[in-house]
């Protein structure tokens, strides 16, 4: 997603606020209190890695320049993120993808709201037995997650590479439609992914279990690509969307000083999104 870079507006917003504040002007005390502090404090939840190291990273390069304070509020599960920001304890978060908001509001009847995409925590498959998708050999043994979500998405990345043929949707094995080179599929669970390599001949490992394993974007042997739907996306309540706190960090996020940071660390495992 594609917005005008406002950074320069929204600092000279700030330092007109701290203007104003240094002259007297203005009779409203919340006002005067936001003003004080610049754009004032944000309170963001998120998992740890990627989210929150970005995120820890923007308070440390650029927040402070528009006078904006980030809180990161860690989390270590995909459940009470959302239910965070519904009840107020956190302003926004960044740790899901549009779909995964929009299933959590149709299952709570909530109204969260989607800022923008963020970045693409990529997902791969790796192999300790070939360089490459193209030596794979028919009959290869392929690991895969054994969820929903990410047994999906492996099938639909190696669909999309003409491997196999999936059926819109595709949530499982039974699922495949075509699989011409007769690829035997290991189903596992996902966490335990990175240490199956050396028993298969190649294996899907998303971002979250792939860094701890020391793998990396140059190491895969099909890396999803920026084509892929599973961006996440910066999380907010419907009365926070317009908030300057909220624009400025979504600016930060989609900046070319974050995107520099996120291939400097993840080594192309964190696909960037540049506003």
């Amino acid at each position: 997603m594609l917005r005008k870079n406002r950074l320069p507006l929204l600092a000279a917003v700030a330092a007109a606020a701290l203007a104003l504040t240094a002259c007297g002007g203005g009779s409203d005390a919340d006002t005067d209190a936001a003003a004080s502090d610049g754009l004032g404090t944000l309170k963001v939840g998120a998992l740890q890695t990627p989210a929150g190291d970005i995120l820890q990273h923007i308070a440390e390069n650029g927040a402070a320049d528009l006078g904006l304070t980030i809180e990161f509020v860690p989390f270590t599960d995909y459940n009470t993120p959302n239910t965070a920001l519904v009840d107020g304890s956190i302003d926004a978060n960044l740790f899901q993808n549009s779909t995964f908001l929009e299933t959590f509001n149709e299952a709570t009847g909530g109204d969260l709201v989607s800022v923008g995409e963020a970045y693409l925590p990529s997902a791969a498959f790796y192999s300790d037995k070939v360089d490459s998708l193209d030596e794979l050999e028919d009959g290869a043994t392929i690991a895969i997650p054994n969820d929903p979500t990410n047994e999906g998405r492996a099938l639909q990345l190696l669909a999309d590479e003409g491997l196999i043929e999936v059926e819109d949707g595709v949530v499982d094995l039974t699922g495949i439609t075509a699989n011409p080179r007769g690829f035997e599929f290991t189903e596992i669970e996902n966490a335990t992914l990175p240490q199956a390599l050396p028993d298969v001949d190649a294996a899907f490992v998303t971002i979250s279990f792939a860094l701890p394993a020391g793998l990396s974007g140059d190491q895969a042997i099909l890396l999803e690509g920026e084509s892929s739907p599973y961006y996440n996306v910066l999380a907010t309540r419907p009365e926070l969307v317009d908030d300057p706190r909220i624009e400025a960090l979504y600016e930060l996020l989609t900046s070319q000083e974050v995107a520099d940071f996120e291939n400097e660390t993840w080594g192309g495992l964190v696909v960037p999104v540049v506003g």
